[in-house]
Parts: structure tokens; sequence; C-alpha cells
């Protein structure tokens, strides 16, 4: 199984408020309904362990995909393109980070 890990900040102009509602009434329910995705959470940073630095992104997605041929279809729908782009109009830059369990 694979493992999305996604890392992002919001864009400056973004409301934060207005992301994390966005996030849990549309994203999550959206994405985490997709028949190639097995869970989808997100989390907010809180602090670095042992550090007075703030972490270097404020938001982490972390998506267990079952099968990645599945997720490119499931992805491309109109459903998840539109909720793609409403992502993008909040995130400044996200890294996509594919992952598989040692």
């Amino acid at each position: 199984m694979t493992t999305l890990v996604v890392l992002f900040n919001l864009k400056t102009d973004a409301d934060q408020q207005a992301y994390e509602q966005w996030a849990k009434q549309t994203d999550l329910p959206t994405a985490g309904a997709l028949p190639s995705v097995d869970a989808f959470k997100l989390y907010k940073s809180q602090a670095l362990l042992m550090s007075e630095q703030a972490p270097p992104y404020q938001y982490i997605e972390v998506i267990q995909v079952n099968d990645m041929a599945q997720f490119g279809q499931d992805v491309a729908s109109e459903t998840m393109q539109k909720v793609a782009s409403e992502f993008q109009s909040f995130a400044d830059n996200p890294l996509f980070i594919l992952t598989e369990q040692i």
C-alpha cells in the first residue's frame, strides 16, 4: 500500500478558519470516500519537539492509497478536480510525497 504524505502551509492571504472548515466539510469526506483511498487524515502542526522553532509546515495530510492506478482515475474525476482546485487556492506550494511502509 502506498501512503501519500502532503506537507503544506496556507497561502499568506488564505483564511485559516475557512480552510479548516472547507477541509472538514469538503476535502476529507470527498477524497476519503474515493474507492482507492482506505484512510485520509489531516493534521495541524503544533510544535517541534524540544525546540523553540515553529514547524516548517502548518498541515500534514496522510492518505492511504490501496491502488495507485485507481487513485489516478479517481482524482481525474470532475468532482475531485474541483476539490483539487479549491485546495490549490488555499495551499502554498504543497509537497506530495509517495511513501511505502518498511
